[in-house]
């Protein structure tokens, strides 16, 4: 199973209460890899990053999704070197390409992320 696979099954199972629609999109580049709808109706997405470093690997295409969709766009990143998960808002996907796992995050933690997840919009 691959590592971005796996990481989508960590987040469904501590997010029962979001609906979760999985994009396998090969028309449209850049696409987000998750439609997520929470319990306060919002509908948002989420890209998932598996990052072996600090760099965050992300396509042109991928940068200019959340660049023209900057609200309700989620990154999520799952860092290997540092055991950990962070949470960034998809307005600061050009910072994130930049900085890489440097740029602060906005919640870290696999447990804060999903709680942030789930309150999107309350």
């Amino acid at each position: 199973m691959k590592l971005e696979s796996k990481f989508y099954n960590e987040l469904k199972r501590i997010t029962p209460q979001i609906r979760w629609t999985r994009i396998e999109n090969t028309s449209v580049s850049g696409t987000p890899d998750l439609l997520g709808y929470n319990d306060s109706g919002r509908y948002f997405t989420v890209e998932l990053k598996v990052s072996r470093s600090n760099k965050v690997n992300l396509s042109p295409h991928q940068i200019a999704y959340h660049i023209t969709h900057p609200k309700n766009s989620i990154i999520l990143v799952k860092s290997l070197a540092a055991c950990t998960v962070k949470l960034y808002e998809g307005s600061r996907v050009k910072e994130l390409a930049a900085c890489g796992l440097e740029l602060e995050a906005c919640c870290l933690g696999l447990g804060a992320c999903g709680l942030y997840l789930t309150e999107l919009g309350a």
